[in-house]
């Protein structure tokens, strides 16, 4: 792969004001064909002369220097974007046929905490105080060691600090407007960007994020529960469509017979009880565990639930814990609820969705269960009038969870798709170049082309399974 070379980023920083309180990236190959650098920037944007923090960033160089049409950010949403991209390149290897593409971290990503945090079905199979409040000493102990690990740059994990950041890097990379690409919770340092900087926008793809502009926690955790039990009956939809589902029976109607027959044998001395079967079912509604979903609620009809038993299992995490996982509770989170208080919430969720959706109260709250409450931020400026509407694109999922449509942005057109979160990422992975919404997503960044509003792509990732 051809690199660029590091003057001619140097000459293009010059075409913009570089932002105050920045530094300019210095790159140097770090292998993988990646080019790495760090951004230093400050803790606080409000104190831009106080203490410092580092950004780190990797540069993926267009596949022709000579044609590239600029810098394209990117955040995959992932603990460590450039760890993720290194991975697996093909993710977003596609858009260096027309940009460098730059990675950037979010602030804490480099931090790693010396507790790790628990996993949030403790809190789904643990109905009652006890199991409350031992959570919570366990996520607090997490929460403690990442702000030792992180110091003064703990209270700066907030999306709209990581849109300051994003501000800076494109003033560095000079670029008049921020040209970007955020899944799942880059999305969410994208529509902060748009809210502090909408006179900065450019092209703008923003995917699978969570809404940070509803402040109402009884309203997201109901629409969080709709979606998930949406995805129980788009999972009985595509069993019923594919002939290698093993599930030969309506997924919903055998879901709720083995509700009925609950507690249902897993094996030697072992049961699932209903709340571990909605648990269970819960963690195989992500798209790529639908085979297994199948195969296990089949088998448990038979009279063996021990798979079923396995996807409700409590896992210890793959790898350190990382401090950016705080930036969700400062972001959406700062007034954590109480036993009490989650308990009446959840007593309406199961009204609206009874099986496997309720439980999404549960996992929203596990994440911040014990973090200090902070307050709103203080400094966060007045957002100045755009000269324009930014006109972005949004993607939305038919069987993501968390996804909601672009809500107050303005001028944003939706995208809306048949797979879950991550599906441009995970369409790259699996090498459908030709799906629908990747050609959509590419003519609108190359080309500035944005689709009909009411726009569907059909689900790529799902289509392929079992055929």
């Amino acid at each position: 792969m051809i690199i660029l070379a590091v003057a001619a980023l140097a000459a293009a920083a010059t075409a913009t004001p570089a932002v105050k309180g920045a530094a300019v990236p210095q790159w140097q190959d770090c292998g993988d064909g990646l080019q790495c650098a760090k951004l230093s920037v400050p803790v606080d944007w409000a104190r831009p002369r106080g203490a410092r923090t580092e950004i780190d960033l990797a540069r993926m160089p267009a596949q022709d220097p000579q044609h590239s049409r600029g810098f394209l950010v990117v955040n995959t949403g992932a603990a460590s974007t450039v760890q993720g991209v290194r991975a697996q390149p093909e993710s977003v290897s596609e858009l260096a046929r027309w940009f460098d593409v730059v990675l950037i971290e979010p602030r804490g990503a480099g931090v790693r905490c010396a507790v790790t945090q628990p996993d949030p079905t403790r809190l789904a199979l643990a109905p009652g105080r006890a199991g409350w409040r031992a959570y919570a000493r366990d996520n607090a102990a997490y929460d403690e060691s990442c702000r030792a690990a992180a110091g003064a740059a703990y209270d700066g994990l907030t999306s709209w600090q990581v849109a300051h950041d994003l501000d800076a890097l494109r003033a560095e990379l000079g670029e008049p407007r921020l040209r970007y690409f955020g899944s799942s919770y880059g999305a969410v340092y994208g529509q902060a960007y748009t809210e502090l900087f909408p006179h900065r926008v450019g092209r703008m793809y923003l995917e699978g994020g969570p809404d940070h502009t509803e402040p109402d926690l009884a309203e997201r955790l109901t629409a969080l529960a709709r979606a998930a039990e949406r995805r129980l009956f788009a999972f009985r939809d595509w069993c019923r469509g594919h002939l290698g589902c093993p599930l030969d029976d309506d997924a919903v109607e055998v879901y709720d017979a083995l509700a009925r027959r609950t507690p249902l044998h897993a094996g030697p001395g072992r049961s699932v009880k209903a709340r571990r079967l909605a648990t269970a079912v819960a963690a195989g509604l992500a798209p790529r565990h639908w085979p297994e979903l199948a195969r296990a609620m089949s088998e448990a009809k038979q009279g063996d639930a021990s798979r079923l038993a396995a996807l409700a299992a409590v896992t210890a995490p793959a790898a350190p814990a990382t401090a950016s996982g705080s930036m969700l509770c400062h972001d959406f989170m700062p007034d954590v609820p109480g036993y009490r208080r989650l308990s009446a919430m959840e007593a309406h969720l199961r009204e609206v969705a009874p099986r496997v959706g309720w439980l999404s109260g549960r996992y929203e709250v596990a994440r911040c269960l014990g973090v200090p409450r902070r307050d709103a931020p203080s400094w966060r400026p007045h957002v100045p009038e755009p000269r324009h509407d930014p006109t972005l694109l949004v993607g939305v999922g038919r069987l993501d969870a968390g996804a909601r449509p672009a809500g107050p942005v303005p001028g944003a057109v939706v995208l809306s798709h048949g797979d879950g979160r991550d599906a441009y990422l995970l369409q790259g992975v699996s090498r459908l170049r030709a799906a629908c919404l990747r050609t959509r997503v590419h003519d609108y960044l190359v080309n500035g082309a944005l689709p009909e509003e009411g726009t569907e792509c059909p689900g790529a990732l799902t289509a392929g399974m079992y055929s």
